[in-house]
């Protein structure tokens, strides 16, 4: 709201910008209407020429705080049958139910919990053990990275990681050899930010150069 304003007031003095007292007000009701929830918060004067034409002055004041309504909080309401938990236990055990449900999501769709095509029961067994050993995995990566403060859903952390790469450059010598240099991708800042918050390094393997085929004598 306020750079609009500064933008809109700044332009009074330069050439091909709105300038007319009756423009001028229409854009400020728009900016109003933009931003509805604080521009009601503002004590907004234009300043005309003598003759109302053009404005030559914005000047606008946000009210005290005082005089400002509790329009912007909110309360969250929790309903409860138990009623010998403290404020926090309960507030907890509530965000505790979103990770369960995350979890879910998780399982069934990124971690392939299903569908389960196996019809042997040994084999649908295994498909389920090994998806859980896949959940006990990214629930210890993800616990770890909010430790550090980073907070995020493993598809999430899949798609910021899924951009850094392992590839191999085929070079072709004038000698009848071929060289393989396996390399990875230079991390960009927030992959480094969770190899950092997980003690990993960005690229654990390093380069590595293979030559095949023998030059001719």
């Amino acid at each position: 709201m306020e750079e609009a304003l500064n933008k809109l007031h700044s332009g009074l003095s330069k050439k091909g910008t709105i300038k007319k007292y009756t423009k001028v007000i229409e854009r400020i009701g728009r900016l109003r209407e933009k931003n509805t929830r604080v521009g009601q918060d503002y004590t907004i004067e234009v300043i005309a020429d003598p003759e109302k034409n053009n404005a030559i002055q914005i000047e606008w004041q946000r009210k005290p705080q005082s005089e400002l309504k509790d329009k912007h909080c909110g309360v969250y309401c929790l309903r409860t049958n138990i009623p010998d938990w403290p404020e926090e236990q309960l507030w907890n055990t509530y965000t505790m139910l979103t990770e369960i449900e995350a979890t879910f999501r998780s399982l069934k769709t990124e971690l392939g919990l299903r569908p389960v095509y196996h019809q042997k029961q040994d084999r649908v067994t295994g498909h389920l053990f090994i998806t859980l050993l896949a959940y006990h995995l990214v629930h210890t990566l993800r616990f770890q990275l909010k430790q550090q403060g980073i907070n995020l859903s493993w598809e999430s952390i899949r798609n910021i990681l899924s951009t850094q790469q392992r590839i191999t450059i085929t070079l072709p010598t004038d000698r009848n050899q071929t060289i393989h240099l396996r390399t990875t991708t230079k991390a960009e800042v927030r992959q480094k930010q969770i190899y950092d918050a997980l003690g990993i390094k960005a690229d654990p393997l390093g380069k590595n150069k293979t030559m095949v085929g023998e030059k001719n004598m």
